[in-house]
């Protein structure tokens, strides 16, 4: 029984795989069937993969606070599901008898309902994508639980097996029919019809079990680190005018109840210890007014890290990229080798590859090497991150103007497998920083941001990438028309300079590298002395800086 329930559930997971390589065509389709030009067709794409990147963020607190992975599940399935149906019936074909526009795949049989599908579809597939990445593995578990108990070491290892039953042969055989199947279905109807034909018949089998599963309520009993830390600012920003006392035990803190978790009081942005200023009320009436000392301490951990990561937001600009212009590259490049066409989607398969593999790999070797120094293998392995991205930039920026060189010269396409190098570092970037940013901060702070969120971060900072990968094109097309010059965003891709924006790119992540180094340095060094001011407090000692020591020295 357990088998068959997991199978259902598998299911959504093997068609989520098609659904996800059609998608990945979806800049070809808006640059050749709607005629779109390349830089609104890049910012339509970019919005829709920030919705799936951010949107884990949002559903992680409803999880926490209103719902449940079961939830969670059966609405990202349902939103899913609409999602496809809704961009297959945006070609113009399916509609074409109600709306009265032509059927061809053409810009000029585009009407107003093909546009208010199409906007729909995006945000609901996005939804329906992340919450399945972000809850069916969770949701799985749970169906192996005995009601609220952990997993004994049993039934996780008979859990693991089908795991590796289910995901491992299936989800190959569904990702060749994906990336070989998909680019030679010509009717784009047909293209995106079958992902939402697929999904809808996983969702029908999954919902006809639904009775059968085990309902578990909130994993984690209803408290967000996320909902925790805006109640913080919240109370803070609501006594602004409140005086800070000088006396840290005058702050709020339950100190009788053992099962608490308690963080020491420490002097770093004494604004936010407002949060724990007792006013003249009842407690029980200042739940959004009132926070615990830790709670506060928490809320300075996550606010110190915010400048280290809006280094990472280049990092996100960089990893949009194959979303958009390296797909657009594709579709305009000579596909055949040795005289066979070969699917574009094969190279992101390939690139998918070299992440997962890679990230293995590196997950096993990297503790290993700095066993005692977890977080400096983190910093190095960030710079050597960026210093990655900057080559694949580079290359790009190379590769790119080899093919307008061919363009201009008209001596045919330059073949797609001229994108593998830049592939490849891009795939060699992703997992370098991916696991990375893990070492960075998954040891101090691990009280504070525990592994499950670290990933949500990643992916929201990611995210925010893709969002500003489209005001960095709106922004660079504008700077590069200045003087009565071309904008280097043109409709086609042929009269485009994308290799000049490539350029760009490159001495923008140089930037960033050295940005990032030195607050990384300034976050490490705050967090220094902050590990010395706490380990003082925890024993009842004064806590005396390295300058107060020299100056009792110069006193002597």
């Amino acid at each position: 029984m357990a088998a068959f329930r997991f199978e259902r559930v598998a299911m959504l997971l093997w068609f989520d795989i098609i659904a996800l390589y059609a998608i990945w065509m979806l800049m070809p389709y808006l640059s050749s069937v709607w005629d779109v030009s390349i830089s609104r067709a890049a910012a339509i794409v970019n919005i829709f993969w920030s919705f799936v990147l951010l949107s884990p963020f949002f559903i992680a607190i409803l999880i926490d606070t209103v719902m449940c992975y079961y939830w969670s599940v059966i609405v990202s399935t349902v939103s899913l599901s609409a999602g496809l149906g809704f961009l297959a019936m945006s070609t113009p074909p399916v509609l074409a008898h109600i709306s009265g526009n032509c059927s061809e795949y053409s810009a000029e049989c585009i009407g107003q309902g093909q546009r208010v599908l199409l906007y729909m579809s995006l945000p609901l597939i996005a939804f329906g994508m992340a919450g399945h990445f972000d809850s069916l593995y969770e949701f799985m578990r749970e169906q192996f639980r005995k009601g609220e108990a952990i997993i004994d070491d049993r039934i996780s290892m008979e859990f693991d097996g089908l795991v590796l039953r289910f995901s491992g042969l299936s989800s190959s055989v569904f990702t060749l029919i994906a990336v070989l199947g998909l680019p030679y279905i010509k009717p784009w109807s047909l293209r995106f019809g079958i992902p939402a034909i697929c999904s809808l018949v996983a969702a029908v089998l999954f919902f006809s079990a639904a009775s059968t599963f085990k309902f578990i309520g909130r994993p984690i009993g209803g408290v967000s680190p996320f909902m925790t830390f805006f109640k913080v600012l919240f109370a803070a920003f609501s006594k602004l005018f409140y005086t800070i006392p000088t006396d840290a035990w005058e702050l709020y803190e339950i100190q009788d109840n053992s099962q608490l978790h308690f963080v020491p009081h420490s002097r770093s942005l004494r604004w936010l210890d407002k949060a724990a200023i007792v006013i003249p009320k009842p407690i029980p009436e200042q739940t959004w007014r009132l926070c615990r000392v830790t709670q506060v301490e928490e809320a300075k951990a996550i606010t110190r890290m915010i400048p280290v990561w809006m280094t990472f937001v280049l990092c996100g600009v960089v990893s949009s990229m194959p979303y958009t212009f390296f797909m657009e590259q594709l579709d305009h490049m000579n596909p055949k080798i040795v005289g066979v066409k070969v699917p574009i989607l094969v190279l992101i398969w390939f690139q998918s590859k070299v992440i997962q593999h890679c990230t293995l790999v590196c997950i096993r070797i990297q503790p290993n090497l700095f066993v005692s120094r977890v977080r400096m293998s983190g910093f190095v392995g960030i710079v050597i991150s960026m210093i990655v991205a900057i080559l694949c930039c580079i290359t790009c920026a190379k590769v790119e103007s080899q093919r307008l060189d061919h363009v201009r010269k008209q001596v045919g396409s330059l073949s797609m497998f001229m994108l593998l190098p830049q592939m490849i570092l891009l795939g060699v970037f992703r997992f370098i920083f991916d696991v990375s940013v893990l070492c960075l901060f998954s040891v101090k702070d691990s009280d504070v941001v525990m592994d499950r969120y670290l990933p949500i971060f990643i992916s929201c900072v990611l995210g925010v990438g893709c969002l500003a990968n489209s005001v960095l094109v709106f922004v660079v097309g504008k700077i590069s028309e200045r003087g009565g010059k071309m904008n280097w965003f043109q409709h086609d891709l042929d009269q485009s300079r994308l290799d000049k924006y490539y350029y760009t790119l490159a001495w923008l992540m140089a930037v960033n590298l050295v940005a990032f180094i030195v607050v990384a340095a300034l976050h490490r060094f705050n967090e220094w002395k902050l590990e010395d001011e706490q380990a003082a407090a925890q024993s009842g000692q004064p806590y005396v800086s390295s300058n107060q020591e020299c100056c009792f020295c110069c006193c002597c």
